[in-house]
């Protein structure tokens, strides 16, 4: 009973005003036969679907792990923020992805004390986990920016041990706002719109600058030095930074693309089914992501990829 006395007050923040004037809380909206007592079949299917997308993002990052753990050619904190996204994926896969079936299961049994305690658990787990994929993102792009600005000092810089302190910090924050919402649900809800926009700027700007950068720098090689001397050294570099990139780049922009539909049917304050269901969707692609980065890992890190067929090799001679 406490906690659910802890859900109440975590929910206020999220209300709609009915037509009688009177403010409805978020379990509300959410936890009610008016709004899901007709949509039961889609609540199942998506039920099926996103337990077969938890085991596989499971899986997935698990296999990407043991991957980056074997593997030795990446720069140590490169690799550590890669790790981190990881993680990040394989816990929704773990825990959020769980949960959200266990809300759906709830809806359909009509179990709305249940449902009231997972939408909290949903609430911080997402919070938490989203906003540490994104903020790693945003790292990995300022990572990629200052190993092309900074050159031979680079290695001196960008440290293990200074990336460790920043990726701790990339999972205090966002568990300390996630905290904030059961005192002051604002602080959390401004923090999220403040810091997504500001993220996604870094990243856009890291990005632009690095395009910039790398097409200056192209045009002096062809312009100023010897084919001889290109072919020795500068294209071997560039073209290994620019697989970094591309593969950095690649994840931000599916990550973009699954969470795109949810932000936007997030706009709507209409409690309708159609448009919960349509909602419901949207967060399935939303965790549609975390069972799409292992691939994109295996597709643009070569070394990684290897990794990953040698450990699956391995696990089914062990199996046989």
């Amino acid at each position: 009973m406490r906690t659910c006395k802890h859900c109440s007050k975590m929910a206020r923040a999220n209300f709609t005003v009915t037509e009688e004037g009177d403010q409805k809380t978020y379990e509300e909206r959410f936890c009610s036969t008016e709004l899901t007592g007709d949509i039961h079949n889609q609540l199942i299917c998506l039920s099926v679907l996103n337990i077969f997308l938890s085991i596989t993002a499971f899986l997935g990052n698990s296999l990407i792990l043991v991957a980056f753990r074997k593997e030795v050619s990446l720069h140590p904190p490169s690799k550590l923020l890669f790790r981190c996204l990881a993680t990040t994926d394989l816990c929704i896969g773990l825990f959020t992805e769980p949960l959200i079936v266990a809300y759906w299961l709830s809806l359909v049994n009509e179990r709305w004390n249940i449902c009231r305690l997972v939408l909290a658990l949903i609430f911080v787990t997402g919070y938490v986990l989203s906003s540490v994929s994104l903020l790693t993102l945003t790292a990995i792009s300022v990572d990629r920016l200052l190993a092309l600005l900074l050159g031979l000092r680079y290695r001196q810089v960008v440290t293990l041990k200074r990336t460790s302190v920043i990726v701790t910090t990339l999972w205090v924050v966002p568990t300390v706002g996630a905290t904030m919402y059961f005192w002051n649900e604002r602080v959390t809800l401004y923090v999220s719109y403040i810091g997504v926009p500001i993220c996604l700027l870094i990243a856009i700007f890291s990005y632009t600058k690095i395009f910039l950068s790398l097409r200056h720098q192209q045009i002096q090689v062809h312009g100023h030095v010897s084919q001889d001397q290109a072919s020795l050294s500068v294209p071997l570099n560039i073209a290994r930074y620019r697989k970094a990139v591309s593969s950095a780049l690649c994840l931000q922009l599916t990550l973009l693309v699954c969470y795109l539909p949810y932000g936007v049917m997030a706009a709507f304050r209409t409690n309708t089914s159609s448009i919960f269901v349509a909602k419901q969707f949207a967060l399935t692609l939303v965790y549609l992501n975390s069972s799409l980065t292992p691939i994109l890992y295996c597709w643009k890190i070569r070394e990684v990829r290897q990794v990953v067929k040698d450990t699956i090799r391995q696990l089914c001679c062990s199996s046989s």
